[in-house]
Protein backbone atom coordinates (compact mmCIF):
# COMPACT_ATOMS: atom_id res chain seq x y z
CA UNK A 1 0.00 0.00 0.00
CA UNK A 2 1.46 3.47 -0.98
CA UNK A 3 2.07 6.07 1.75
CA UNK A 4 -0.43 8.33 1.89
CA UNK A 5 0.44 12.02 0.42
CA UNK A 6 1.46 14.54 3.16
CA UNK A 7 -0.38 18.13 3.17
CA UNK A 8 1.65 20.12 5.91
CA UNK A 9 -1.07 22.36 7.56
CA UNK A 10 -3.65 20.39 5.56
CA UNK A 11 -2.72 22.84 2.59
CA UNK A 12 -4.94 22.93 -0.79
CA UNK A 13 -6.85 19.39 1.09
CA UNK A 14 -10.45 18.86 0.60
CA UNK A 15 -12.07 18.09 4.50
CA UNK A 16 -15.29 18.37 4.06
CA UNK A 17 -18.30 19.49 1.68
CA UNK A 18 -20.71 22.81 2.78
CA UNK A 19 -23.20 25.06 0.87
CA UNK A 20 -22.48 28.15 3.72
CA UNK A 21 -19.80 30.03 1.69
CA UNK A 22 -17.01 29.46 -0.98
CA UNK A 23 -13.71 31.35 -1.99
CA UNK A 24 -13.97 30.29 -5.62
CA UNK A 25 -10.79 29.22 -6.79
CA UNK A 26 -9.08 31.64 -5.04
CA UNK A 27 -10.72 34.92 -6.53
CA UNK A 28 -14.03 35.92 -4.99
CA UNK A 29 -15.89 34.65 -1.81
CA UNK A 30 -19.69 34.19 -2.13
CA UNK A 31 -22.33 33.32 1.35
CA UNK A 32 -24.54 30.74 -0.05
CA UNK A 33 -24.50 32.14 -3.83
CA UNK A 34 -24.20 35.76 -3.36
CA UNK A 35 -20.97 37.65 -4.01
CA UNK A 36 -19.72 39.39 -1.37
CA UNK A 37 -19.42 43.06 -3.16
CA UNK A 38 -23.22 42.60 -3.54
CA UNK A 39 -23.82 41.97 0.23
CA UNK A 40 -21.66 44.53 1.83
CA UNK A 41 -22.35 47.13 -0.58
CA UNK A 42 -26.57 46.03 -0.59
CA UNK A 43 -27.37 43.90 2.70
CA UNK A 44 -27.22 45.13 6.67
CA UNK A 45 -25.65 42.82 8.50
CA UNK A 46 -28.79 41.32 10.13
CA UNK A 47 -29.98 40.31 6.13
CA UNK A 48 -26.63 38.78 6.20
CA UNK A 49 -27.10 37.00 9.29
CA UNK A 50 -29.83 35.33 8.64
CA UNK A 51 -28.51 34.32 5.00
CA UNK A 52 -25.98 32.52 6.52
CA UNK A 53 -27.80 30.83 9.43
CA UNK A 54 -31.23 30.08 7.84
CA UNK A 55 -30.19 29.46 4.33
CA UNK A 56 -31.59 32.64 2.30
CA UNK A 57 -32.22 36.48 2.38
CA UNK A 58 -34.84 37.52 4.31
CA UNK A 59 -38.25 38.51 3.17
CA UNK A 60 -39.01 41.76 5.09
CA UNK A 61 -41.31 40.10 7.72
CA UNK A 62 -39.21 36.97 8.42
CA UNK A 63 -35.87 39.85 8.77
CA UNK A 64 -38.39 41.79 11.33
CA UNK A 65 -38.63 38.68 13.25
CA UNK A 66 -35.29 37.92 13.49
CA UNK A 67 -34.44 41.45 14.59
CA UNK A 68 -36.94 41.04 17.14
CA UNK A 69 -35.46 37.31 18.28
CA UNK A 70 -31.99 39.27 18.30
CA UNK A 71 -33.02 42.01 20.84
CA UNK A 72 -35.03 39.89 22.86
CA UNK A 73 -31.97 37.90 23.56
CA UNK A 74 -29.45 40.64 23.39
CA UNK A 75 -28.91 41.09 27.46
CA UNK A 76 -26.74 38.21 29.77
CA UNK A 77 -28.03 36.30 32.32
CA UNK A 78 -27.30 38.72 35.52
CA UNK A 79 -25.47 36.11 36.79
CA UNK A 80 -22.82 36.02 33.66
CA UNK A 81 -22.63 40.18 34.06
CA UNK A 82 -21.76 39.68 37.71
CA UNK A 83 -19.21 37.25 37.17
CA UNK A 84 -17.78 39.62 34.98
CA UNK A 85 -17.47 42.25 37.43
CA UNK A 86 -15.45 39.99 39.86
CA UNK A 87 -12.37 39.37 36.63
CA UNK A 88 -9.66 41.56 36.76
CA UNK A 89 -9.97 44.99 34.75
CA UNK A 90 -7.04 44.01 32.44
CA UNK A 91 -8.59 40.79 31.81
CA UNK A 92 -8.24 40.38 27.95
CA UNK A 93 -11.93 40.46 25.80
CA UNK A 94 -11.11 37.69 23.86
CA UNK A 95 -11.13 35.25 27.24
CA UNK A 96 -13.77 36.58 28.84
CA UNK A 97 -15.96 35.83 25.19
CA UNK A 98 -14.92 32.76 25.26
CA UNK A 99 -15.58 32.27 28.99
CA UNK A 100 -19.04 33.72 28.06
CA UNK A 101 -19.61 31.48 24.96
CA UNK A 102 -18.85 28.61 27.63
CA UNK A 103 -21.12 30.06 30.36
CA UNK A 104 -23.93 30.54 28.40
CA UNK A 105 -24.72 27.21 28.41
CA UNK A 106 -25.27 26.80 31.18
CA UNK A 107 -28.55 29.58 31.11
CA UNK A 108 -29.49 27.76 27.94
CA UNK A 109 -32.33 25.74 27.99
CA UNK A 110 -31.83 24.39 24.88
CA UNK A 111 -28.11 23.60 25.32
CA UNK A 112 -28.28 19.95 24.95
CA UNK A 113 -30.07 19.38 22.22
CA UNK A 114 -28.57 19.21 18.95
CA UNK A 115 -31.74 18.90 16.46
CA UNK A 116 -31.20 21.43 14.03
CA UNK A 117 -34.06 24.34 15.10
CA UNK A 118 -32.77 23.90 18.49
CA UNK A 119 -29.21 24.70 17.05
CA UNK A 120 -30.44 27.16 15.15
CA UNK A 121 -32.27 29.21 18.62
CA UNK A 122 -29.32 28.74 20.09
CA UNK A 123 -27.15 30.59 17.23
CA UNK A 124 -29.34 33.15 17.14
CA UNK A 125 -29.00 33.74 21.00
CA UNK A 126 -25.09 33.89 20.92
CA UNK A 127 -25.20 35.70 18.16
CA UNK A 128 -27.69 38.32 20.34
CA UNK A 129 -25.61 38.15 23.34
CA UNK A 130 -21.56 38.04 22.58
CA UNK A 131 -22.32 41.69 21.30
CA UNK A 132 -23.03 42.74 24.62
CA UNK A 133 -20.27 40.50 26.72
CA UNK A 134 -17.69 42.39 24.52
CA UNK A 135 -19.07 45.62 25.18
CA UNK A 136 -19.23 45.37 28.83
CA UNK A 137 -16.10 43.88 29.27
CA UNK A 138 -14.37 46.67 27.51
CA UNK A 139 -16.61 48.78 29.72
CA UNK A 140 -15.62 47.48 32.82
CA UNK A 141 -11.96 47.44 31.44
CA UNK A 142 -12.39 51.49 31.74
CA UNK A 143 -13.64 51.91 35.16
CA UNK A 144 -17.39 52.29 33.44
CA UNK A 145 -21.12 50.66 33.61
CA UNK A 146 -22.48 48.89 30.85
CA UNK A 147 -24.44 50.03 28.42
CA UNK A 148 -27.53 48.36 27.80
CA UNK A 149 -28.61 47.04 24.10
CA UNK A 150 -31.01 49.34 22.16
CA UNK A 151 -33.95 47.32 20.64
CA UNK A 152 -34.53 50.14 18.37
CA UNK A 153 -30.91 50.26 16.66
CA UNK A 154 -29.81 47.73 14.39
CA UNK A 155 -26.85 45.34 15.14
CA UNK A 156 -23.86 47.78 14.09
CA UNK A 157 -25.53 50.75 15.56
CA UNK A 158 -26.08 48.96 18.72
CA UNK A 159 -22.39 47.54 19.22
CA UNK A 160 -21.28 50.87 18.49
CA UNK A 161 -23.28 52.49 20.95
CA UNK A 162 -23.05 50.38 23.71
CA UNK A 163 -19.21 50.48 23.48
CA UNK A 164 -19.47 54.26 23.69
CA UNK A 165 -22.80 55.10 25.62
CA UNK A 166 -22.73 57.78 22.39
CA UNK A 167 -25.17 57.69 19.86
CA UNK A 168 -23.07 56.58 16.43
CA UNK A 169 -23.53 58.50 13.13
CA UNK A 170 -24.64 57.15 10.46
CA UNK A 171 -20.81 56.83 8.61
CA UNK A 172 -19.39 55.28 11.99
CA UNK A 173 -22.51 52.63 11.82
CA UNK A 174 -22.17 51.71 7.75
CA UNK A 175 -18.59 51.45 8.21
CA UNK A 176 -19.36 48.67 11.32
CA UNK A 177 -21.67 47.01 9.38
CA UNK A 178 -19.94 46.51 6.40
CA UNK A 179 -16.53 45.33 8.42
CA UNK A 180 -19.27 42.66 10.12
CA UNK A 181 -20.77 41.55 6.73
CA UNK A 182 -17.22 40.94 5.79
CA UNK A 183 -16.02 38.46 8.45
CA UNK A 184 -18.62 36.86 9.05
CA UNK A 185 -18.00 33.69 7.20
CA UNK A 186 -15.09 32.39 5.15
CA UNK A 187 -15.28 28.36 4.76
CA UNK A 188 -12.93 26.29 6.56
CA UNK A 189 -10.40 28.77 8.23
CA UNK A 190 -8.53 27.46 11.35
CA UNK A 191 -11.50 28.40 14.06
CA UNK A 192 -14.54 27.24 12.12
CA UNK A 193 -12.64 23.99 11.30
CA UNK A 194 -11.99 23.74 14.97
CA UNK A 195 -15.75 24.13 15.39
CA UNK A 196 -16.48 21.36 13.19
CA UNK A 197 -13.88 19.15 14.85
CA UNK A 198 -15.60 19.46 18.39
CA UNK A 199 -19.26 19.23 16.70
CA UNK A 200 -18.16 15.93 15.07
CA UNK A 201 -17.70 14.35 18.15
CA UNK A 202 -21.00 15.21 18.96
CA UNK A 203 -20.40 18.05 21.40
CA UNK A 204 -22.78 20.95 21.73
CA UNK A 205 -22.67 24.33 20.15
CA UNK A 206 -21.24 26.26 22.90
CA UNK A 207 -18.31 23.87 22.87
CA UNK A 208 -17.71 24.27 19.77
CA UNK A 209 -18.05 28.06 19.69
CA UNK A 210 -15.60 28.62 22.63
CA UNK A 211 -13.02 26.67 20.54
CA UNK A 212 -13.51 28.52 17.76
CA UNK A 213 -13.08 31.73 19.91
CA UNK A 214 -10.07 29.99 21.74
CA UNK A 215 -8.26 29.45 17.66
CA UNK A 216 -9.63 32.77 16.64
CA UNK A 217 -7.38 33.95 19.14
CA UNK A 218 -3.79 33.40 18.00
CA UNK A 219 -2.35 36.50 16.01
CA UNK A 220 -2.02 33.79 12.95
CA UNK A 221 -5.91 34.15 12.85
CA UNK A 222 -7.94 36.74 14.20
CA UNK A 223 -4.99 38.76 16.12
CA UNK A 224 -3.55 39.31 12.85
CA UNK A 225 -5.37 42.11 12.77
CA UNK A 226 -4.22 43.73 16.22
CA UNK A 227 -0.52 43.04 14.85
CA UNK A 228 -1.27 45.44 11.94
CA UNK A 229 -1.35 48.45 13.59
CA UNK A 230 1.52 47.36 16.20
CA UNK A 231 3.60 47.76 12.45
CA UNK A 232 1.63 50.79 11.75
CA UNK A 233 2.81 52.29 15.14
CA UNK A 234 6.42 51.28 14.51
CA UNK A 235 6.86 53.22 11.43
CA UNK A 236 5.48 56.21 12.94
CA UNK A 237 5.13 58.33 9.63
CA UNK A 238 4.84 58.57 5.73
CA UNK A 239 8.22 59.63 5.42
CA UNK A 240 9.48 56.68 6.98
CA UNK A 241 7.56 54.06 5.22
CA UNK A 242 9.63 52.93 2.94
CA UNK A 243 13.12 53.18 4.43
CA UNK A 244 10.82 50.99 7.56
CA UNK A 245 9.30 48.25 5.03
CA UNK A 246 12.78 47.49 2.84
CA UNK A 247 14.59 47.20 6.30
CA UNK A 248 11.73 44.93 7.04
CA UNK A 249 11.63 42.61 4.54
CA UNK A 250 15.99 42.23 3.83
CA UNK A 251 15.76 41.02 8.07
CA UNK A 252 13.08 38.40 6.42
CA UNK A 253 10.60 40.22 9.16
CA UNK A 254 6.32 38.83 9.07
CA UNK A 255 4.49 41.49 8.05
CA UNK A 256 1.15 41.09 9.31
CA UNK A 257 -2.07 42.26 7.19
CA UNK A 258 -0.28 40.67 3.69
CA UNK A 259 -0.79 37.07 2.41
CA UNK A 260 -3.23 34.55 2.87
CA UNK A 261 -3.34 31.04 2.18
CA UNK A 262 -5.98 30.64 -0.46
CA UNK A 263 -6.22 33.91 -2.05
CA UNK A 264 -3.03 34.14 -3.93
CA UNK A 265 -3.96 37.41 -6.35
CA UNK A 266 -5.52 39.05 -3.44
CA UNK A 267 -7.98 39.27 -0.56
CA UNK A 268 -12.13 40.43 -2.42
CA UNK A 269 -12.63 41.62 1.15
CA UNK A 270 -9.61 43.66 1.42
CA UNK A 271 -9.65 45.29 -1.92
CA UNK A 272 -13.70 46.11 -1.34
CA UNK A 273 -12.54 47.82 2.03
CA UNK A 274 -10.03 49.91 0.89
CA UNK A 275 -11.70 52.74 -0.66
CA UNK A 276 -14.48 53.06 2.22
CA UNK A 277 -10.38 52.84 4.59
CA UNK A 278 -9.61 55.69 2.10
CA UNK A 279 -12.61 57.96 2.46
CA UNK A 280 -13.04 57.27 6.11
CA UNK A 281 -9.47 58.61 6.73
CA UNK A 282 -10.32 61.67 4.84
CA UNK A 283 -13.20 62.01 6.95
CA UNK A 284 -11.59 62.23 10.14
CA UNK A 285 -7.78 63.81 9.52
CA UNK A 286 -5.54 60.65 8.89
CA UNK A 287 -4.47 60.85 5.46
CA UNK A 288 -0.95 60.18 6.57
CA UNK A 289 -1.76 56.29 8.01
CA UNK A 290 -3.56 55.95 4.32
CA UNK A 291 -0.72 57.07 2.86
CA UNK A 292 1.74 55.16 5.32
CA UNK A 293 -0.06 52.36 4.43
CA UNK A 294 0.16 52.95 0.32
CA UNK A 295 3.54 52.96 0.37
CA UNK A 296 3.42 50.07 2.79
CA UNK A 297 1.67 47.84 0.43
CA UNK A 298 3.40 48.47 -3.15
CA UNK A 299 6.33 47.47 -1.65
CA UNK A 300 5.20 44.42 -0.26
CA UNK A 301 3.35 44.03 -3.18
CA UNK A 302 6.36 44.78 -5.58
CA UNK A 303 8.97 42.95 -3.56
CA UNK A 304 7.40 39.83 -2.05
CA UNK A 305 4.32 39.44 -4.71
CA UNK A 306 1.78 39.22 -1.13
CA UNK A 307 -1.44 41.23 -1.53
CA UNK A 308 -2.98 42.40 1.73
CA UNK A 309 -5.63 40.46 3.37
CA UNK A 310 -8.92 41.76 5.20
CA UNK A 311 -6.58 42.38 8.09
CA UNK A 312 -4.73 45.20 6.35
CA UNK A 313 -7.35 47.29 5.90
CA UNK A 314 -9.43 46.59 8.51
CA UNK A 315 -7.42 47.34 11.18
CA UNK A 316 -7.22 50.81 10.01
CA UNK A 317 -10.67 51.15 9.76
CA UNK A 318 -11.45 50.36 13.34
CA UNK A 319 -8.46 53.13 14.26
CA UNK A 320 -10.25 55.72 12.14
CA UNK A 321 -13.52 54.72 13.75
CA UNK A 322 -11.75 55.56 17.48
CA UNK A 323 -11.93 51.94 18.67
CA UNK A 324 -9.25 50.64 21.06
CA UNK A 325 -7.25 48.20 19.44
CA UNK A 326 -8.24 45.53 22.13
CA UNK A 327 -11.72 44.85 20.35
CA UNK A 328 -10.37 44.56 16.95
CA UNK A 329 -10.37 40.69 17.77
CA UNK A 330 -13.51 40.93 19.34
CA UNK A 331 -15.05 42.34 16.78
CA UNK A 332 -14.06 39.51 14.83
CA UNK A 333 -16.23 37.24 16.94
CA UNK A 334 -19.38 38.51 17.43
CA UNK A 335 -19.44 38.82 13.53
CA UNK A 336 -18.03 35.15 12.39
CA UNK A 337 -20.02 33.47 15.49
CA UNK A 338 -22.82 33.49 12.78
CA UNK A 339 -20.51 31.40 10.30
CA UNK A 340 -19.14 29.28 13.15
CA UNK A 341 -22.58 28.26 14.02
CA UNK A 342 -23.93 27.64 10.54
CA UNK A 343 -20.92 25.43 10.30
CA UNK A 344 -21.54 23.71 13.80
CA UNK A 345 -25.29 23.04 12.91
CA UNK A 346 -24.22 21.93 8.90
CA UNK A 347 -21.52 19.28 10.56
CA UNK A 348 -24.58 17.92 13.13
CA UNK A 349 -27.07 17.59 10.58
CA UNK A 350 -24.13 15.60 8.07
CA UNK A 351 -21.79 14.41 10.25
CA UNK A 352 -18.91 12.44 10.76
CA UNK A 353 -16.17 12.14 13.01
CA UNK A 354 -12.93 14.58 11.88
CA UNK A 355 -9.81 11.98 12.07
CA UNK A 356 -7.44 12.38 10.09
CA UNK A 357 -4.37 11.00 10.36
CA UNK A 358 -0.42 12.06 11.27
CA UNK A 359 3.20 11.43 9.88
CA UNK A 360 5.31 9.63 12.45
CA UNK A 361 8.69 11.05 12.87
CA UNK A 362 10.11 9.70 15.86
CA UNK A 363 12.76 6.69 16.63
CA UNK A 364 11.73 3.20 14.91
CA UNK A 365 10.99 0.24 17.05
CA UNK A 366 13.23 0.25 20.68
CA UNK A 367 13.56 -2.19 23.15
CA UNK A 368 12.15 -1.53 26.61
CA UNK A 369 15.14 -1.31 28.99
CA UNK A 370 14.44 -1.88 32.86
CA UNK A 371 14.65 1.34 35.62
CA UNK A 372 17.91 -0.38 37.10
CA UNK A 373 19.43 -0.79 34.06
CA UNK A 374 19.18 2.79 32.54
CA UNK A 375 22.29 4.56 33.09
Amino acid sequence: MSEPSYHPGLEGVIAGETAISTIAGGAGLRYRGYAIEDLAREASFEEVAYLILHGELPAADALGNFCGRLSAAAVPPAELLAFMRSLPHDTPIMDVLRTAASALAHFDPEAADTSHDAQLRKAERLLAQLPTVLAAQWRFGQQQEPVLPDGEKSFAANLLWMLSGTEPTPRLTEAMDVSLTLYAEHEFNASTFTGRVITSTLSDLHSSVAGAIGALKGPLHGGANERVMEVLAEVGSAGNAEPWIRAALAEKRRIMGFGHRVYKEGDPRARFLKPLCQELAAETGHEEMEEMAAVIERIVVEEKGLPPNLDWPSARLYHYMGLDVGVYTPLFVVSRVTGWAAHVIEQMDNNRLIRPRSRYTGPENRDYVPLNERG
